[in-house]
């Protein structure tokens, strides 16, 4: 077996086009050598207002009071070291990095910490996520890394103001005292994931997958071990080494309510470990499977068999007793059965799919899109819809499978839900699948409609759906084309994806996710099963197929955004005015209502909308129009108070007399409401309305400071 196998991380980036490892994206906009080269020439130091140095940026941390939170003081490494009586300059990464160089904090990130250690271990993948060019000399007190996010590689740039409390480093610290990179890097990931806070709890396959863009693959441990299968286990940890893997693992809840409580034995209940290592020792004649593991505590480990004190060490060739030392770092070996009964799930993630079946050789071809389910134009929800056609579609042409082996996984799947939520903490998810149709030979190119969808079945009859961050799906396909559905559990459930799909041999796909017909296919699933997709629909009775042209809101949408695929307030105020008729107002859509209408359906809160956002808004201010219209009985353009109190009580919302007064005070320059003011003034009631709803119990509502704050002046 070769001892490495072939990389695939630049196969989908080769034009190096923004977003690929050799040009990533700008995080927040920030470019990191302008801001270095205009800092240092103008030799002050960098503040990024985007991520400001206090407790906006840190959150709500569970674990800590507030009293305690309001003693947390923001420091740049030079005043951490002065105050710590240190006489050492900071510096960033000193004799390379290791994943002894750290300690975890008072944030519960050991899910990333343990991902982090494992990172280490592959130099390669480590210099992708931290620049080593990066010192203190030339000092700007800025810094930068760099991570894979939703299908683009993202560089972040933060300065080097860390919380610390009572002179010490509140998360992470360096062992080493006056090396930095940890805690930079685990700032610049707090900014991804919005604060500090928002990185408490996870799974080390999160931050695996944006350390790389890889394949990653879970094992339930015990299961695996309770069935009898310790050797297909251990074949795929043997794999995973071999294949420069990112390993990782975490244990079970305990029985009791402390989290993080350490049992007799040494290991920690519902905690993050990396796999550092595995190996195999004679022991009185047999061959012994060991795992080693690392506790990102730095401290607290496996006191039972195989452990730094074990006296079995003493019974093996002084070749494997140089695999153990018996030093406090957290780091352990354990036998395998004993990995299997304490640790409740494995991870594996690399940057192609060979660890899986251990074809090292193999060169898989990679391919990444990304798309929109937008409500009532592709978000056709699952298959027992008539809808689901209107999902995006690609057909994908499979060349060839290994019959030598014996079901070749031969295609793979990666479905990615873009979050909503800039905060990881408030990120909620739809349940999300991939369905897969043969195509059988002579069927039309492009878009298969309900007739195609009616006469076949998919390769699995029952469809499961799920909430996780990254679906992942191996399939065994037979040359020939195949279409593969990507779909929200529901209809009309808006929102973003990527897909990645891995071949082992060259394929062709023909992506058709905008050419999507106007019927109405909402139909009434109450009592649709959670997570399990219902019988399919057995009338094969053929339906019309419509031969639309490509999708002109997303076409007009294109024209107009930026490179990022955004809008501004000026580039929406652009599009309305060249696109959207105003009534009888003379200069259009005002900039200060391009920016209302943003903030009325910024649901991620980035100032800009994004497409899924805009299919929102056109959908509304359509709806308003032809309620403005309706409305308007004298046919002049604008609305009465009369009028006005019409059109509002036709969109459902019950608003008063007195109300009317005060909107058309607050929304009209004269004794008359235009289109345009009409539209503004809709959207805010509309927000103010699903606020209500949302957060309202018995008539009364209930927000907290910030949501208050946020509702009553972003609106």
């Amino acid at each position: 077996m070769p001892s490495t196998c072939t990389s695939i991380i630049n196969l989908r980036y080769q034009d190096g086009s923004e977003g690929s490892p050799t040009n990533p994206a700008k995080f927040n906009h920030q470019d990191y050598v302008q801001l270095r080269d205009t800092h240092q020439r103008r030799q002050r130091l960098f503040v990024d207002n985007t991520f400001p140095p206090n407790s906006q940026s840190l959150g709500d941390l569970p674990d800590m009071s507030y009293r305690r939170q309001a003693q947390v003081e923001w420091l740049r490494p030079a005043d951490i070291l002065k105050l710590q009586n240190n006489n050492d300059e900071p510096t960033f990464l000193s004799k390379g990095a290791s994943r002894f160089d750290f300690a975890q904090g008072n944030v519960g990130n050991c899910w990333f910490l343990a991902a982090l250690s494992s990172l280490t271990i592959h130099k390669g993948l480590l210099v992708q996520v931290v620049p080593m060019d990066q010192t203190f000399e030339n000092y700007a007190g800025i810094f930068h890394f760099r991570f894979w996010r939703f299908g683009k590689w993202v560089d972040v740039v933060i300065d080097d103001y860390l919380p610390t409390i009572d002179h010490q480093l509140l998360s992470v610290r360096s062992k080493s005292g006056n090396e930095f990179w940890v805690p930079l890097l685990e700032k610049a990931y707090a900014k991804v994931c919005g604060t500090y806070a928002d990185m408490n709890a996870g799974l080390p396959s999160e931050a695996c997958k944006d350390f790389t863009g890889g394949v990653h693959m879970t094992y339930e441990l015990h299961n695996a071990h309770s069935a009898g299968h310790d050797v297909e286990l251990w074949n795929a940890l043997s794999r995973a080494t071999e294949c420069k893997s990112m390993i990782c693992c975490g244990t079970a809840p305990g029985g009791g309510t402390i989290v993080n409580s350490v049992e007799a034995n040494g290991i920690v209940n519902q905690h993050a470990y990396a796999v550092t290592a595995v190996t195999e020792v004679e022991y009185y004649g047999s061959n012994v499977k060991l795992v080693r593991l690392l506790n990102p505590w730095g401290r607290k480990e496996w006191n039972g068999k195989w452990s730094d004190k074990s006296d079995m060490w003493n019974r093996v060739s002084p070749e494997d007793r140089e695999k153990c030392f018996d030093r406090n770092d957290g780091e352990f070996w354990m036998e395998l059965e004993d990995f299997c009964e304490n640790f409740y799930d494995l991870f594996i993630c690399c940057e192609n799919p060979n660890f899986i079946d251990g074809d090292l050789t193999c060169q898989w071809q990679c391919m990444t899109y990304d798309g929109s389910w937008v409500a009532g134009r592709s978000a056709g929800g699952n298959a027992s819809y008539p809808s689901f056609e209107t999902n995006p579609q690609y057909r994908i042409q499979v060349t060839k499978i290994d019959r030598d082996e014996k079901e070749d996984k031969n295609v793979l799947f990666s479905l990615m839900q873009k979050p909503q939520q800039q905060h990881r903490k408030g990120q909620t998810s739809y349940p999300i699948a991939v369905t897969v149709y043969k195509v059988p030979p002579g069927t039309p190119q492009g878009r298969l409609r309900s007739s195609f969808f009616n006469r076949n079945m998919p390769l699995k009859y029952t469809q499961l759906y799920t909430n996780k961050r990254d679906l992942i799906e191996q399939h065994s396909l037979e040359p020939g084309e195949y279409v593969v559905i990507p779909s929200t559990m529901r209809p009309h459930m808006s929102a973003d994806f990527v897909l990645t799909v891995f071949t082992k041999s060259e394929a062709k796909i023909s992506p058709h996710d905008g050419d999507d017909d106007d019927h109405d296919h909402d139909h009434d699933h109450e009592n649709e099963e959670n997570l399990i997709l219902p019988e399919l629909p057995t009338d094969k009775e053929d339906e019309k197929e419509d031969n639309t042209d490509r999708d002109p809101t997303l076409a007009m949408f294109n024209r107009y955004a930026d490179q990022y695929g955004e809008l501004k307030a000026r580039q929406l105020q652009k599009l309305l005015n060249n696109n959207f008729p105003h009534g009888n107002g003379r200069n259009g859509f005002s900039l200060d209502t391009c920016r209302s209408m943003i903030a009325a359906v910024d649901v991620d809160q980035r100032m800009k909308m994004t497409f899924t956002e805009f299919s929102t808004l056109w959908e509304k201010i359509n709806e308003y129009k032809k309620k403005f219209y309706h409305a308007d009985l004298n046919k002049s353009g604008a609305l009465s108070d009369y009028e006005l109190q019409q059109a509002i009580d036709a969109a459902g919302f019950n608003v008063n007399d007195i109300l009317v007064r005060l909107l058309m005070f607050r929304y009209t320059d004269e004794t008359a409401t235009t289109m345009e003011s009409f539209i503004t003034l809709m959207l805010r009631l509309d927000k103010a309305s699903d606020v209500f709803k949302g957060k309202s119990s018995d008539g009364v509502i209930y927000l907290n400071w910030d949501e208050w704050s946020t509702f009553s002046t972003y609106n």
